[in-house]
């Protein structure tokens, strides 16, 4: 068995909030007790609605936010207990490429100083060695060299999504964590991105974690699956095992979500009630329960636990078993 790159256990975060000066401060719990276990060379997606805490879980990965608790091992090691330089040299092989591109760049600096800056901060390559990493790695990701004395606002939106894949592939990192990459974009550009990114783990040997809340875009470029409710993850399957054969009521309604390009294929639709619960005052035993349609007594005062109904296919619910559920549907 390939040893994990990546193993988180029992991640955590919360955040305190205070509304008034006389008000009492609140917890809110954005991530709260995380365990996901991502394999060298594969793509593991993590999907939900917004707020579920997927975004906060890949920047406390990094260490851009702080944990409250849990460990976060990065080839065995903890990062949570690494010094700043010892970080900084792990930064090396763990990546972001961020939601919005062009929020994301310098816009007072030039492309060919944009890629040029990771190599400074770690000291790698004298100047001329920088300038033709620079110039080969601009060139990989689709673009030329003619656009390095340019800036930000002079590209598309696909285009500055190149440049921050380029920047974040120049260190030659082992992990990308890739949040929300492509939803800024248009249908056509997405594909395009995709593709990239997938000819890209190929060639430089990746490893994803890709934040999403597209459901078509991850099955396109996955090979497992988390699905995250109100800071928990909540089911966790191969890609064919997940959009087979949904086990979580949640992961059944997002999938019944999912748009069908065929006129004469129809899909029953699961509609939720009421919205997100707030992270602040999340509920009782199953957080999911106010808005599942399966829920028994037990949903609304006991946590369910994470039972492996399959091979590598995990779920926390307090329904027996996957065929229950399916009965249901």
């Amino acid at each position: 068995m390939t040893k994990p790159l990546l193993e988180i256990k029992s991640l955590t975060k919360h955040f305190t909030s205070k509304q008034g000066f006389f008000s009492k401060e609140k917890v809110v719990r954005a991530v709260d007790g995380v365990n996901l276990t991502v394999y060298p060379g594969e793509t593991v997606s993590i999907v939900g609605e917004s707020g579920c805490g997927k975004s906060t879980t890949g920047r406390c990965i990094l260490r851009l936010i702080e944990p409250t608790d849990g460990e976060i091992l990065f080839e065995g090691n903890d990062i949570r207990k690494l010094n700043e330089e010892d970080l900084r040299r792990t930064r090396r092989d763990m990546q972001l490429v961020f939601q919005d591109p062009f929020a994301s760049l310098n816009p007072r600096k030039t492309i060919g100083q944009i890629l040029e800056d990771p190599l400074i901060i770690h000291e790698i390559g004298t100047p001329q060695e920088r300038r033709r990493q620079v110039e080969e790695m601009i060139e990989i990701v689709g673009l030329s060299k003619q656009h390095l004395d340019r800036f930000p606002h002079e590209f598309s939106g696909g285009q500055r999504q190149r440049i921050g894949i380029a920047r974040a592939l120049i260190l030659r990192p082992k992990l990308i964590i890739a949040d929300e990459p492509v939803s800024a974009l248009d249908v056509s550009i997405q594909a395009q991105i995709l593709n990239l990114m997938q000819d890209l783990q190929k060639e430089f040997h990746l490893t994803y974690l890709f934040i999403s809340h597209d459901l078509s875009v991850v099955r396109h470029i996955s090979d497992r699956v988390a699905v995250m409710y109100l800071g928990k993850v909540v089911e966790v399957a191969d890609k064919r095992s997940l959009y087979e054969k949904p086990t979580h009521p949640y992961t059944q309604a997002l999938l019944s979500a999912v748009p069908v390009p065929n006129p004469h294929v129809t899909t029953q639709r699961i509609i939720l009630e009421g919205d997100l619960p707030s992270p602040a005052n999340p509920p009782s035993g199953c957080t999911f329960h106010p808005r599942c349609r399966h829920c028994m007594e037990i949903c609304r005062t006991t946590a369910p636990p994470v039972r492996e109904l399959a091979p590598d296919h995990f779920v926390s619910c307090h329904l027996e078993d996957a065929d229950t559920i399916g009965s249901h549907t």
